[in-house]
């Protein structure tokens, strides 16, 4: 049986149970394949600067003597986040010899290599040292390539997949029913880190020019309010628009779900985004999904899949929501069904699994 050690500074807990649940999601995706998979993860937020610095260090070196008493045992590690994640992968292969591959969310390449060189330079060595990079994205592909240096065909574009038995059509009247929500509303649904960068402001300005048109409307926000800075400048700016929007905090996917099937429309405005899963997620489910023109939405939301649109521009996220409301398109839905189709987790676990084939014989990961 394959042995490999994944390492993330991100995964889901029972009381954070979406702090990066598409880890962990792959991770048991690929148990189910019958791989061996160790996992050393950081389960818990940062909760300031020296509490956060004391989590990483334990992680750090309880990642390192796991490398160390296992080392004859493993093919590979796979890190998510190249850094710092992926420098435990990088010291175990030029301590150990073990091979890694790298996947890159985003955050690493467009926040975290942009805080200092040091960091930049520390990613530059992550990045060219795997035996394989993973992007979710085609543009972060690019990055990779033209930014840091990694040849092109070591650089995989995967999304980190759709677990089709979760997220599955529901009737519309079913899932209102269940969560409550009246036939007669138009629901936008947001769901996502309740951050200025998801352009959670930029909704609350597009939400009120909609709502003059839409008195219907109704717009529900489901994500985590950590940021108590962000979400008192968010309550200023709903009192200033005069707008009452729902919010709740993380719920589980299963539950998502409904609250996907019973919106008319999905909304994503981020700033910047490395693939947005979870608009993928939403196209599973059958709802129209308006998104911003930014990193992997671009091309997941192309070709009429979605309905693309400014970034930080509220004026131009309104103009798509009222589309989306007022032309609901049959031929884009099953557009979007072929591109989900292609983020499958049976495809994904099959693309993966070669990739780690690949890796383990030493052979070029494109071939």
């Amino acid at each position: 049986m394959r042995r490999i050690a994944v390492f993330s500074n991100m995964y889901p807990s029972e009381k954070h149970p979406t702090y990066g649940i598409f880890v962990k999601n792959q991770v048991e995706l690929l148990r189910s394949k019958g791989i061996q998979v160790d996992l050393i993860a950081i389960d818990e937020p940062g909760k300031g600067k020296a509490a956060t610095l004391k989590k990483y260090m334990a992680w750090f070196l309880k990642s390192i003597g796991f490398l160390l008493q296992n080392k004859r045992h493993l093919s590979l590690t796979h890190a998510h986040y190249a850094f710092p994640t992926g420098v435990l992968s990088l010291i175990g292969k030029k301590l150990f010899g073990i091979p890694y591959v790298v996947t890159v969310h985003g955050g690493d390449i467009d926040k975290m290599a942009a805080k200092s060189e040091r960091i930049a330079g520390y990613t530059r060595k992550v990045l060219q040292g795997a035996d394989a990079v993973i992007t979710v994205g085609e543009r972060l592909k690019n990055d990779v390539i033209t930014r840091f240096g990694v040849k092109e065909e070591q650089v995989h574009v995967m999304s980190m997949g759709v677990n089709m038995e979760i997220f599955q059509p529901m009737p519309k009247e079913d899932a209102r029913k269940e969560l409550g929500i009246p036939s007669t509303e138009k629901l936008l649904l947001f769901v996502g880190n309740m951050i200025e960068a998801k352009g959670v402001l930029d909704l609350v300005d597009a939400f009120n020019i909609v709502q003059k048109d839409h008195p219907e409307a109704a717009l529900h926000m489901i994500g985590s309010s950590k940021d108590e800075r962000f979400m008192e400048t968010l309550a200023k700016r709903l009192l200033s628009n005069g707008v009452r929007i729902s919010h709740q905090e993380p719920l589980p996917q299963k539950d998502i779900t409904k609250w996907i099937a019973a919106a008319d429309v999905f909304v994503l405005p981020s700033h910047h985004e490395g693939f947005g899963l979870v608009a993928l997620e939403a196209m599973a489910v059958g709802t129209m999904v308006v998104g911003t023109d930014v990193g992997g939405l671009s091309f997941l939301l192309g070709n009429e899949a979605g309905i693309l649109v400014e970034p930080k521009k509220p004026e131009s996220l309104a103009a798509g929501l009222k589309q989306a409301l007022e032309e609901p398109s049959e031929a884009g839905k099953k557009i979007a069904e072929k591109k989900v189709a292609e983020h499958t987790y049976d495809v994904i676990a099959e693309r993966l699994t070669a990739i780690y084939d690949a890796v383990s014989k030493g052979k070029n990961t494109n071939e």
